[in-house]
Formats: structure tokens, sequence, C-alpha cells
């Protein structure tokens, strides 16, 4: 198995699951306010269909509360190491902060983690109908 072929490869590049060529999202900045909820319907490569029923990424916000969940474990742990006390305020102002600052590419890559889960990889080639 090549590295274009892993999940991981189509997650973390946020590729089409089914050929691990075609973008999910428009515009390579993920981390972009503006657009960041953009989405393409369906791969330019293999014609599959990003959106196959409504709600579907219903789930991809238990996935990114699981993210965030990890966050927060991280910021109080790397504030437990810098501060001798750590204030609620404190903690509040850097998750508040960080969560916000990391919430373009928290969904686009909560949906990736998602799509990809539940959709099988079938090859790169796949041509379009």
């Amino acid at each position: 198995m090549s590295n274009k072929e892993s999940k991981f490869y189509a997650i973390t590049k946020m590729k089409c699951p089914r050929c691990h060529e075609g973008d999910l999202f428009p515009g390579s900045n993920h981390f972009s306010f503006s657009k960041f909820t953009h989405m393409y319907k369906t791969c330019q490569v293999c014609n599959q269909s990003f959106e196959p029923e409504p709600g579907y990424y219903f789930g991809a916000m238990f996935v990114s509360y699981g993210i965030n969940s990890v966050i927060f474990v991280a910021v109080w742990a790397i504030l437990a190491l810098i501060v001798e006390e750590v204030t609620l305020t404190m903690m509040m102002v850097a998750i508040v902060t960080i969560v916000v600052g990391l919430l373009p590419f928290n969904y686009r890559f909560s949906r990736s983690i998602w799509i990809n889960m539940m959709v099988k990889y079938k090859g790169t080639s796949l041509k379009k109908d």
C-alpha cells in the first residue's frame, strides 16, 4: 500500500475518501475564517457525493468534541507546567482563544475524519461518470 492509498493520507490532506485524489474543500488554506464551511458537493475526480444524505455530518460534531477535549487537556497541562497557579480566568481565556483560532481547521478535519470512516477507498482508477 502506497502512502496515497492510506486513510491517514486522505484525512490529513482532506482528500476524497473514495479515490484519494479530489479535494473535499476549495482552497488550500484550512485555517481561513472567510469560507471554511464551503465544501464541494461531489469529488471532481470520481464523482463521489460528499453529502450522501441530509444531516450526514452530524456525527462529525462528536469527532470535533473529541478533538476539542484533547485540546482542553493539552491547554491545562501546558498551563500547569508554565504557570505556578492556574486560575479559571486564565484557563478560559486560553481555551477560548485556541479553540476559536482552530475552529476552521477543526471543522474541516472533523468532516474529513467522518467521511473517511464511512466511505471505502476504491482506488485511483475511477473515472468521473
